[in-house]
């Protein structure tokens, strides 16, 4: 299980590393919110897998060795929820500036054509 998990981890850091190095605003947002999802996978990965195990106590009310760590759990539900607050401000800045200067492409971003702020925009 340990080695499949592994493979998809590498997957999708790959993936995201090549959005990342797109030209596409919506690429990039997709590439760095793909790479936060490979990072949960690999804490909760790192932590170590107890299949059809509790957080702590079995159904009698007694603790069961080896349990699952609430703490990995505990970072990864909260840096879905950071996650998915950066997703939304940044799709907010994304289309506030799509509307003002009518382009997502970086290599256009980066021109001289939007420094002057009394040409309108296109």
């Amino acid at each position: 299980m340990e080695n499949l998990l592994a493979i998809t981890i590498g997957a999708i850091y790959a993936f995201s590393f090549y959005l990342l190095l797109r030209r596409s605003l919506v690429k990039v947002i997709l590439g760095v919110l793909l790479f936060g999802q490979g990072v949960n996978l690999l804490i909760f990965t790192a932590a170590g897998l107890t299949p059809d195990r509790g957080a702590f106590l079995k159904e009698d009310g007694s603790l069961q060795p080896p349990y699952a760590d609430p703490l990995p759990q505990a970072l990864i539900l909260t840096a879905i929820v950071i996650g998915f607050g950066v997703l939304a401000f940044t799709l907010a800045m994304m289309h506030r500036l799509h509307r003002e200067t009518g382009t997502d492409d970086l290599d256009e971003l980066r021109s001289d054509e939007f420094d002057d702020p009394d040409k309108p925009a296109p």
